[in-house]
């Protein structure tokens, strides 16, 4: 997650939600990710497709079965979406998102067995710094 939180730094650095993402297959990082829908133009560049994308790209497969994917904000409905279609096992998050989450929040996307493929989740990894970075960021736009 360490990983994920320097790659929303730097989204953040370029104008982006401070949102970072990398995807694990055994025990390796493969792929990583952080916001680019600014930087496009495009509303799906959210970290999670880019490193999807990325992954997919590498392992020559969208299925990425038994992959772990590390994202600092809990996913949105179309990356939860993204992530169940992609095959991921585990979605590992930093802060919840109350509004817009697609996995525990607002939705069980991926995790309350009503889609073909289910993953298992944990909530709250550096969830505290994760959160700090988004509070800082709408903050200073804010000011």
């Amino acid at each position: 997650m360490r990983r994920a939180l320097d790659l929303a730094r730097k989204a953040a650095a370029e104008g982006e939600v401070p949102v970072g993402c990398i995807i694990v297959q055994a025990g390796a990082i493969i792929a990583e990710g952080r916001n680019a829908r600014e930087r496009g133009p495009d509303p799906t560049a959210h970290a999670e497709i880019e490193a999807l994308r990325k992954a997919a790209r590498l392992m020559g497969t969208w299925r990425l079965d038994g992959a772990d994917l590390y994202v600092t904000c809990e996913p949105c409905p179309m990356c939860a979406g993204a992530l169940v279609l992609a095959r991921v096992k585990h979605v590992y998050f930093g802060c919840p998102d109350p509004k817009g989450g697609g996995v525990t929040s607002r939705y069980g996307i991926g995790i309350d067995g009503e889609l073909n493929h289910t993953f298992e989740v944990t909530g709250g990894v550096l969830g505290d710094d994760c959160a700090a970075i988004l509070r800082e960021f709408f903050a200073s736009r804010r000011a």
